[in-house]
């Protein structure tokens, strides 16, 4: 951030600022707008793309800009050559635009968001994302594309897995080996639904499917497996370890971070010990909240001397936390990373862990999977080896698709489970996905 800062009042001095064009105008977009178009120099939000350009029109006039409605390349790009704000509906327009110098995708979605994010790299356009769904179903393939067309595909700091990995390259580059990647939850429970988060999705502003995805798991099996993904990390178990010190009282005291080591220690023992290269998990019911925290190791007895003297303890285990994550707060400098410095705050190397679909209910034959954090499956991280010997079905593949066979609730969905739609993209780039790295 201190190099950042400096280099985008650099941009800003010399008239050339950073153009972004932004997919998606929802509760995440609003506030990397808001940051964008108020408090960021050296940056400029060109282009916002919706499927409906109300909010989006609503997100530039509440910074105080008069954005033009444009329903085609050219009269994107001709806009973007006047320093006028665009709105459009039509992404894939957005993306290919001259001008555009990366895209920010904050949808949620797979399948629009990746077949907009490839269409982005096909045109030469740097990717940062805050759409951890996407990038745990197809981002290692996605990022190979990237690499080929030579434009950055990166995950946004300010976001878990972000600011895991930021923690992570900051204690590597200390001589401190991170040997376990974590993120501090408040709430676990796999079969909260869009009803039962109706209440707490109206207070916030947010879509109640949304809020049940962080709250029935599967938001924080994603975050943790892109997080595995771009360190070569595994899980433990399917779904992770995930101690609970709340007991399951939203309101019992929090227990500090640095006390969970003991919960992890044997199993990072057994772990390491048979060479494993590190695990990534989750806690409920530890302080500070909503952080993220890495366990990291050091051998040299200097160094662990000088560990201890500086209050992080004895040893073989070290906590090393931050307090908060600030989402649309801390974007803009990872948007200034990628285009200023060809620097991904997180990104995948190859697939290590995916995210499955469990049952939530007892499912019947008929019954479609309409939406992550919907009524009918939750996520859960398992190693992707174990996915492709007992052909589970990915999460980010099972939206839209309908089960054949009775399941009982808990039961991981295999593809022969159910019958997909036909045509989409996402299915292909995975199969992609599979015949590149398997």
């Amino acid at each position: 951030m201190i190099i950042v800062d400096t280099a985008l009042k650099k941009r800003q001095a010399e008239g050339r600022p950073i153009r972004i064009g932004m997919v998606g105008a929802g509760f995440i977009a609003a506030g990397v707008a808001r940051q964008l178009l108020s408090f960021t120099t050296g940056m400029e939000l060109s282009v916002i793309a919706s499927r409906r350009a109300d909010p989006a029109l609503e997100l530039y006039r509440s910074a105080g800009r008069e954005p033009r409605v444009c329903n085609s390349q050219s009269e994107i790009e001709v806009a973007i050559a006047e320093g006028v704000p665009v709105v459009t509906e039509d992404a894939f327009a957005m993306a290919r635009a001259e001008g555009i110098d990366v895209l920010c995708e904050v949808t949620g979605s797979i399948e629009h968001a990746s077949a907009v994010m490839l269409a982005a790299i096909e045109a030469g356009k740097h990717i940062v994302h805050m759409n951890a769904e996407a990038d745990g179903t197809v981002g290692p393939i996605l990022k190979q594309k990237a690499d080929k067309a030579g434009v950055v595909y990166s995950f946004s700091d300010g976001d878990q897995p972000g600011v895991e990995m930021n923690m992570y390259r900051f204690l590597e580059g200390m001589g401190v080996r991170p040997v376990l990647c974590g993120n501090i939850k408040g709430l676990h429970d796999r079969y909260r639904n869009p009803t039962t988060q109706e209440g707490y999705a109206k207070k916030w502003g947010q879509k109640a499917a949304m809020v049940t995805n962080f709250a029935d798991g599967t938001k924080v099996s994603f975050e943790q497996a892109i997080v595995a993904n771009g360190t070569g990390m595994r899980v433990a178990k399917r779904g992770m370890l995930g101690p609970d010190f709340s007991g399951g009282d939203p309101y019992a005291p929090l227990v500090p971070i640095e006390d969970t080591i003991a919960a992890f220690a044997p199993y990072l023992d057994a772990h390491l010990a048979a060479g494993g290269p590190g695990l990534v998990d989750y806690v409920v019911g530890a302080r500070p909240g909503p952080g993220i925290f890495v366990i990291g190791t050091a051998d040299d007895p200097i160094q662990t001397h000088r560990l201890n003297l500086y209050k992080m303890g004895t040893g073989p285990y070290y906590c090393f936390y931050t307090p908060y994550h600030l989402c649309s707060f801390e974007m803009p400098y990872s948007i200034a990373r990628a285009v200023l410095f060809n620097d991904a705050v997180l990104a995948p190397v190859r697939p290590e862990v995916g995210v499955i679909a469990m049952a939530k209910i007892p499912l019947n034959p008929g019954d479609e999977i309409v939406e992550l954090g919907g009524y009918h499956v939750y996520g859960e991280c398992e190693n992707i080896e174990v996915i492709r010997n007992e052909d589970l079905l990915p999460i980010g593949l099972a939206v839209g698709c309908r089960v054949v066979r009775p399941l009982e609730r808990d039961a991981p969905l295999r593809r022969s489970d159910v019958i997909f739609p036909e045509g989409r993209l996402v299915d292909t780039l995975y199969a992609e996905q599979e015949r590149f790295f398997a």
